[in-house]
């Protein structure tokens, strides 16, 4: 019997995107060596302050894959995907690196990392994952927030939106390894309907009410942004885009979070607003060691770094402030 080549695969954590570009880069792997034996591993990375990249031990497989997070600076890494236009910790490490190895794949004008892998397993190996692309679709219209309204972006009927939920929520390497090889066989609907989601989804939408309950409570507007401080305690469920739908005037939101292990500022443009964009997000967050896209990004504090994180706060309210 033929031994089974181990293939990590590192995606950005908690993030359909992030689950959505694994399952992807697994099908495009597969399908260019049909006939091998692929044991597939995959780890959740997250832009905490204790991650900046990914730990050079988890790049442990015969092959090695970083799909939509930071870039690793490793021998060790095989295959590189990202759009984050904060993928790499400079222009000169990004030249060497797309220089290095033409599986290393950087786009940051793509709205999703999955669409990004579709299109390079089109236009550079000539594969067509037409049978994947209800999930190509819903990871680029999440990433880029493209729905018809703020309220459409928070709705959770479909089955579709409560795994999207599901994965924000629970998305750690355990929910990865369990989803991801169902994902890349089984259609989306399937996968989002059956009972391991579902049951994952049910408490979740209590916990989503009461997260909607607690930003409108402390949502303040502070002219041109929607500001939550909500250091407290952390979120039972995550409350992406809420403020935009409490606040459909501001074309900004800037949240202070408390997640299980450190301190989370989140930075938006509200599409919906009917405001022009003045600000680049990914550039503002970097100033503080964050990262992100020109429209989101986010900064991660260490829990015990309070005093800091609010004032970093104040003056992020003062720049997209600025006119």
């Amino acid at each position: 019997m033929a031994s089974s080549k181990r293939i990590v695969v590192a995606a950005h954590g908690h993030c359909f995107d992030g689950i959505a570009s694994a399952t992807l880069f697994t099908v495009l792997r597969r399908a260019l060596d049909p006939r091998a034996t692929l044991s597939f591993h995959y780890r959740s990375c997250g832009y905490g302050p204790n991650m900046q990249t990914v730990p050079e031990r988890w790049l442990n497989g015969a092959e090695n894959a970083i799909v939509d997070f930071r870039f690793t600076d490793s021998k060790k890494l095989t295959w590189f995907f990202d759009h984050h236009v904060t993928a790499f910790a400079n222009d000169q490490q990004r030249d060497r690196a797309l220089d290095r190895s033409d599986r290393y794949h950087f786009a940051p004008d793509y709205g999703s990392c999955t669409k990004l892998i579709a299109d390079v397993a089109k236009d550079q190996y000539g594969l067509d994952f037409d049978e994947h692309d209800a999930l190509i679709t819903w990871a680029d219209r999440i990433d880029t927030a493209s729905f018809e309204s703020a309220l459409d972006a928070i709705d959770r009927t479909l089955p579709v939106q409560q795994l999207a939920a599901v994965v924000e929520q629970k998305g750690d390497g355990q929910l990865y390894n369990e989803l991801i090889p169902q994902l890349a066989t089984q259609s989306l609907d399937d996968v989002a309907a059956s009972d391991p989601v579902q049951a994952r989804w049910r408490p979740l939408a209590e916990a989503q009410a009461d997260t909607r309950r607690r930003i409108e409570a402390a949502l303040e507007r502070r002219d041109k942004v929607a500001f939550v401080d909500l250091h407290d305690a952390p979120l039972r469920a995550s409350g992406k885009f809420v403020a935009y739908a409490l606040a459909p005037e501001c074309p900004y939101s800037v949240a202070l979070i408390r997640m299980a292990k450190h301190l989370k500022i989140s930075i938006g443009y509200n599409p919906w607003s009917g405001k022009d964009r003045e600000h680049d997000i990914a550039a503002l967050c970097r100033r503080y060691g964050g990262g992100g896209h020109p429209v989101v990004g986010a900064i991660s504090i260490p829990l015990d770094r309070l005093g800091e994180a609010q004032r970093i706060c104040r003056e992020v309210l003062e720049t997209l402030n600025e006119t």
